[in-house]
């Protein structure tokens, strides 16, 4: 069991459930009260929110979540689409994730993008949580379509890959905001990244193997599968199957079968079934 589950089994039912929607709720508050003020009450009120490092220092703490509050635009028509966007994010992410991770997803992209404004001493704003979502939503519905513009149908990858190109020339174009799109995007990396990983290393190993197969296939009298119990290999036995162990050694169908343990009597049978 990892780290995340042992928590959520303990803290889990402290989530906030749709903390995406209430975050987008938010966020669309701000906008209409910075619409109903005056420009003086305005700035004060948007500075009041932001996230300032040199004030967070002094005590004001409630800005290491209070930007994620600040609207990724001002305009009206824009704010409405981007609303109903978050709740479609929000809904999906809460979906295939649970309200827990969502939550921590959250909390830890906030928390990350502090910790970076206090290092490099830039500001932060509720843009850069968009785009975390969006990146995650895209890894658990990649081939989710949406109707862009209410025009063009997009898969939500596609988006996300857009999204991420336009981040990377901002900071090809303005290096020094490279790290704070890092720790923006440092829960996403965390998140998602060691499976990135994993799958790569894994399809990296299947192709090597497919490389080995090739070149033992040209090669007179040579093997490339050989089970680890009986020692046949496909040459002996052409209908043999073999699966890779555990342990990375591979295993004929019939000593995998023979090494199967037994079902036990009375598992299935009048209606019942193994628990």
């Amino acid at each position: 069991m990892d780290l995340v589950t042992r928590f959520e089994r303990r803290f889990g039912r402290f989530a906030l459930p749709g903390i995406v929607q209430t975050v987008a709720v938010m966020q669309f508050l701000t906008l209409v009260l910075i619409h109903i003020s005056n420009p003086e009450a305005q700035v004060a009120f948007t500075s009041l929110l932001e996230l300032d490092p040199d004030r967070l220092l002094r005590g004001e703490v409630w800005r290491i979540f209070s930007h994620i509050f600040l609207p990724r635009t001002l305009s009206p028509i824009w704010a409405i689409i981007a609303l109903f966007f978050m709740f479609f994010i929000g809904r999906g992410l809460d979906e295939a994730w649970g309200s827990f991770r969502v939550n921590l997803y959250i909390i830890g992209g906030a928390l990350s993008l502090t910790l970076g404004a206090l290092l490099f001493g830039y500001s932060g704003g509720g843009i850069w949580l968009f785009q975390t979502l969006l990146f995650a939503f895209a890894v658990f519905y990649p081939n989710q379509e949406i109707t862009l513009f209410f025009v063009i149908p997009i898969k939500i990858k596609w988006l996300a890959i857009f999204g991420g190109v336009l981040i990377g020339l901002t900071v090809l174009g303005t290096p020094s905001m490279f790290w704070q799109v890092l720790f923006a995007n440092l829960n996403f990396l965390i998140a998602f990244g060691p499976a990135f990983i994993k799958q790569s290393a894994e399809r990296a190993k299947i192709m090597e193997r497919r490389n080995q197969f090739a070149s033992a296939q040209g090669a007179d009298g040579s093997f490339f599968h050989q089970c680890c119990v009986c020692k046949k290999t496909e040459i002996d036995d052409p209908k043999l199957e073999f699966r890779v162990r555990a342990d990375d050694e591979e295993i004929c169908d019939q000593c995998r079968e023979s090494q199967s343990p037994p079902v036990p009597s009375g598992a299935i049978g009048n209606g019942g079934s193994a628990s």
